[in-house]
């Protein structure tokens, strides 16, 4: 059984919970949060929640960092220092090589295992990705997200000072562009134009068309459905025109845990280091031994 702590209770800690109490080779040994109250969850009554993953009666083998992006480094060494192995799911794209290294020197150092950048973009779309450019050398590929939810947006937004309460959706426009609907609740005491200002200075929407709306209430608006849609148009050796599609429509936090749980397990599989998921064997990802997963699936 791999022994894991779910680190945060939001929308994808909440799903690994879930998720890992759903796994037959998964025993979930506690729950990291400062929130000292009942779960509300079926199947945690017996959990140990602890508010440091040291306090844990039971030391887990691998920590699943449910918590925002910009708090994952922080946390992960802590874990890792702690002979802790981690899997998150950082998702600023442009900074994961150096999370990347900073992440493999700590883990190394403890041999323990960090799969950094896991969910599903980054995450099980990197593989798709992969796998596209493996199959067409050359070429482009873009990956159209939504419309939905952006979970590491809406953090985003809602960590603003001016910002009580935020949404964030993802239009896609085609080619890989997007456009990034965010919708408010403005502070008491602030402004709409102090929490505009704030949002489209965070590297999250500095880079896109975003466009900040305010509303009364966002709990009318959520809906954690997301989607991704990804194509290559490239070459195969010398043939042209190779178009390799790639769908799917999902609950955002749902599938990001999932992901997660999945890259614990792969986690107790590889050596000592930092790794991303497009770096993992893919049938390291799944219950089962080897032998039997490769009759089944090749």
């Amino acid at each position: 059984m791999i022994k894991i702590a779910v680190v945060g209770t939001g929308n994808v800690g909440r799903f690994a919970i879930t998720n890992a109490l759903a796994e037959e080779d998964v025993e979930l040994v506690g729950v990291i949060t400062r929130k000292k109250h009942d779960l509300g969850i079926a199947g945690t009554e017996n959990i140990q929640i602890a508010e440091d993953i040291t306090a844990l009666d039971v030391k887990p083998d691998v920590a699943v960092l449910c918590i925002p992006t910009r708090a994952v480094p922080e946390t992960a060494e802590k874990c890792l220092n702690a002979g802790i192995s981690t899997v998150d799911c950082f998702d600023i794209h442009g900074k994961i090589v150096d999370l990347r290294a900073q992440l493999d020197k700590a883990a190394k150092a403890n041999g323990r295992v960090a799969v950094t950048a896991s969910g599903w973009d980054p995450g099980s779309d990197s593989i798709v990705r992969t796998l596209m450019q493996a199959a067409a050398p050359k070429g482009l590929t873009y990956t159209n997200f939504g419309p939905g939810m952006s979970m590491g947006h809406s953090v985003a937004a809602k960590s603003k000072p001016a910002v009580r309460d935020a949404l964030s959706m993802t239009i896609p426009l085609g080619t890989g562009v997007h456009r990034r609907m965010v919708y408010i609740e403005v502070e008491q005491g602030s402004t709409y134009e102090e929490a505009k200002e704030q949002i489209l200075a965070d590297d999250y929407f500095c880079h896109d068309e975003t466009h900040v709306i305010a509303v009364d209430d966002i709990n009318q608006l959520k809906d954690m459905g997301h989607g991704v849609h990804m194509i290559r148009k490239g070459v195969s050796g010398g043939t042209h025109n190779q178009i390799l599609e790639f769908n799917m429509t999902i609950n955002n936090p749902a599938l990001t845990a999932q992901m997660m749980i999945a890259s614990a397990r792969a986690a107790t599989r590889q050596n000592p280091g930092c790794y991303t998921l497009i770096e993992i064997p893919v049938v390291d990802y799944v219950q089962g031994e080897r032998e039997d997963l490769v009759r089944k699936l090749v």
